[in-house]
């Protein structure tokens, strides 16, 4: 065995005795491990109130839109005004409003990331089609 062999075996007994590598990921060939932080339940509880809160604003945000888009537009049959339009224009005005309510709601917002946002933005489009074509009926 060759010296650098030896040490890396060393170094991986003394991190296992130590208890180091308790929240390491197992390792694949050529893979790099990462670390998890272990979730205490009251954190778990927390993130699990957060996520209901942050559904909950975006389906007020989306039955809003909708009746209004019903309001404002009614069966939507004119040909001068696109639906995707329609949809970009609460879609961006939806996010802004967000980013106001859920820090007053105490939700940080510099955690988001695109996926965070992405499931945000679709809930409030799904809330707002889903009532203005309840309302339409």
């Amino acid at each position: 065995m060759s010296k650098s062999s030896k040490k890396k075996q060393s170094a991986a007994r003394a991190k296992k005795e130590s208890g180091d590598d308790a929240e390491a990921a197992p390792k694949s060939s050529g893979t790099v491990a990462t670390k998890f932080k272990v979730r205490t339940p009251e954190e778990k509880k927390q993130a699990h109130v957060e996520g209901i809160i942050k559904t909950a604003v975006a389906a007020i945000i989306g039955v809003i839109a909708g009746a209004l888009a019903y309001l404002q537009l009614g069966v939507g049959d004119d040909p001068t005004v696109k639906w995707y339009a329609i949809l970009t224009i609460i879609a961006a005005l939806s996010y802004y409003a967000m980013r106001v309510i859920f820090p007053a709601l105490k939700i940080k917002t510099k955690e988001f990331g695109f996926k965070d946002w992405f499931y945000v933005e679709f809930i409030v489009i799904d809330f707002c089609l889903v009532t203005w074509t309840l309302l339409l009926n």
